[in-house]
């Protein structure tokens, strides 16, 4: 989608907004930690995201394919750096149709630095001299397929003969098609204020949103301050007692954002572009001083592809909750995707589990040994392992690539219980009755609704608990659940229809489902689930180890179960266990 759209309705419905800036980092463990930091950061929903370009085009591979994976499968709209510098006309094209042919919608067109090394832009042969060439090349070859966004400059470009002249240059670029404009970092929010009213002067009508660069050192600060011109006297003052000590200048820089923003944003600011420098803390508590990630709606319970031929998708599988990645990739060759409800069984297949990034956990394996055993012997080592993951001592597992949803969390101790009893959850729910829809902990989409849920809990037991949990089913009219072994071999009290596990009623809208439980989704999930023993567990240990034979063991012994419970009013879904949920201990199956 483009993001001027989304920032024109955001301007319509009077509703702030926030966008982060990250940039390529240099090695191979960087991009993995940026991966997981960008899907955190994206918990607060950011309207969009953009990646830069390195100096001279440095990182221009490495910034499409982190734009491209960002947007296909963290469901993040991406802006895309694209700049000059060493930069022929046919590698522009290419960056371009990378981009167009990933989904990726949004340019931000810039000359760029000048290379490492040098100290004058130099336009490369058969290249561009400047970003308005660059809009115009755009325009003229993909006409209105992109988003258009270039960079202003509060206090003036420091190659331009002063800031009135660099304003025309800046108007030239938006009537060559420009969509909108992001500003380059300042610390004195009046030189932004003026800068738009002078812009606004001359006819630049489009939306110009503020760059804000928390300060995170003092170092680092006086650096990139001498991009943007004035610092008021009173950050420097502020700053000089405290310089030498880090932890205070990142807590004096939450605060002067905190003011800068709200400053902004009393003053008719209709959104925040934050420069993280591929950092959390600072930007997010700058938001959260702001109240606004307080506001923050998921759209569904699930992140929603950015992707245009993902665009109508509003139903998925509940089996892939925690590893929506491995989803998204399995689904990448559909031509159509559900849209309202499940489709039948002869919908397309599901597509087999590659070795991308996105397949495994970003985990070193000397950091899943220290989260899953050093050397496991026994079925309590590795029930402990899943009760320390539910009570939030392990990060992770193969099948869950983030911590507990907060929403689980209300059913954590329960949670643990089962596991310590050799019930091992890879996904589960509460059941939830009409939840307002702006409730932090169940609320999704749009304002006004509600929420409801059925209870669900996915675990793999040993035969002997599978036992116990059909035999406790059978009682229990409203509960189905569908057990398989890593053969195929399999148990269940429902059919091959599909349920609805998630729904939501909401003001002129038809009733929307968009998480079920269905037969065949199961099936194609349980081949992935049981491989992941194997591939991110055993593959830990020596093949001779007792660890290596255990989790064989487990993997080709247990069943994979699914249970769901109907009654989302007053059910219960654990006396499905043979546990008592305050006294329950680990034992062998």
């Amino acid at each position: 989608m483009k993001i001027i759209d989304k920032i024109n309705e955001k301007i319509e419905k009077k509703e702030p907004f926030y966008s982060f800036e990250y940039f390529p980092p240099k090695t191979p463990a960087g991009v993995t930690n940026l991966y997981t930091r960008m899907d955190r950061m994206a918990l607060m929903e950011p309207l969009f995201c953009d990646m830069t370009w390195g100096a001279g085009g440095s990182t221009a591979s490495m910034t499409i394919e982190l734009c491209v994976n960002a947007q296909k499968l963290s469901g993040l709209e991406m802006l895309m750096h694209l700049t000059c510098t060493n930069m022929p006309k046919g590698s522009i094209k290419n960056a371009l149709d990378s981009a167009k042919d990933a989904g990726i919608q949004n340019i931000l067109a810039l000359r760029g630095d000048p290379p490492r090394g040098q100290t004058e832009f130099k336009e490369c042969e058969g290249g561009f001299a400047y970003a308005i060439d660059l809009v115009k090349y755009i325009r003229e070859e993909y006409g209105d397929y992109f988003c258009i966004a270039v960079a202003g400059y509060p206090e003036g470009h420091s190659d331009a003969k002063d800031l009135d002249t660099d304003i025309l240059h800046l108007k030239e670029k938006v009537d060559a098609g420009a969509d909108f404009i992001v500003t380059q970092l300042f610390y004195d929010v009046q030189k932004y204020f003026d800068f738009v009213d002078k812009c606004r002067a001359v006819g630049i009508n489009v939306p110009i949103l503020p760059g804000i660069m928390p300060i995170q050192n003092y170092n680092g600060f006086v650096r990139m301050s001498s991009m943007c011109g004035h610092v008021p006297d009173a950050i420097l003052q502020a700053l000089e007692p405290i310089k030498d000590n880090d932890e205070a200048v990142k807590d004096y820089g939450v605060e002067l954002g905190i003011q800068m923003c709200r400053d902004l944003l009393d003053h008719g600011v209709p959104g925040l572009h934050m420069y993280t420098l591929n950092l959390e803390r600072s930007t997010r508590l700058i938001l959260e001083g702001l109240g606004l990630t307080a506001t923050a709606r998921r759209e569904l319970p699930w992140r929603p592809s950015t992707l245009a031929k993902r665009a109508g998708e509003t139903v998925r599988p509940i089996f892939w909750a925690n590893r929506p990645k491995s989803y998204l990739d399995r689904t990448a060759s559909w031509d159509e995707f559900p849209n309202g409800r499940w489709g039948s069984s002869e919908s397309p297949a599901f597509g087999d589990l590659n070795e991308s990034y996105y397949s495994h956990t970003t985990a070193s394996v000397q950091e899943r040994k220290a989260m899953w055993g050093e050397s496991p012997v026994t079925y309590a080592d590795v029930y402990e392992t899943f009760t320390r993951y539910v009570m939030g001592a392990v990060k992770s597992l193969p099948w869950c690539d983030t911590p507990l949803h907060l929403e689980t969390k209300s059913i954590q101790e329960r949670l643990a219980a089962v596991n310590r009893a050799g019930y091992l959850t890879i996904n589960s729910q509460p059941r939830v009755n009409a939840a307002p829809s702006d409730d932090p902990m169940f609320g999704w989409g749009g304002p006004g609704g509600h929420v409801y849920q059925k209870a669900y809990v996915e675990c793999f037991v040993s035969p002997e608990n599978l036992k116990r949990i059909i035999e406790k089913c059978n009682k229990m009219k409203h509960v189905q659940y569908h057990a398989v072994d890593v053969n195929g071999n399999s148990y269940s009290n429902c059919g091959k229809g599909t349920t609805a596990v998630t729904w939501g009623s909401f003001p002129n809208k038809e009733i929307l489902q968009p998480t079920i439980v269905d037969t065949d989704s199961f099936m194609a999930w349980k081949d992935e689930a049981f491989s992941l023993w194997l591939s991110m567990w055993a593959s830990l240990y020596h093949d001779e180890s007792a660890a290596h034979a255990l989790i064989h063991q487990i993997r080709d012994s247990f069943f994979l179960v699914s249970i769901v419970d109907n009654n989302f009013v007053n059910g219960d879904i654990w006396d499905a266990f043979d546990v008592d949920v305050t006294t329950a201990s680990a034992a062998g199956p």
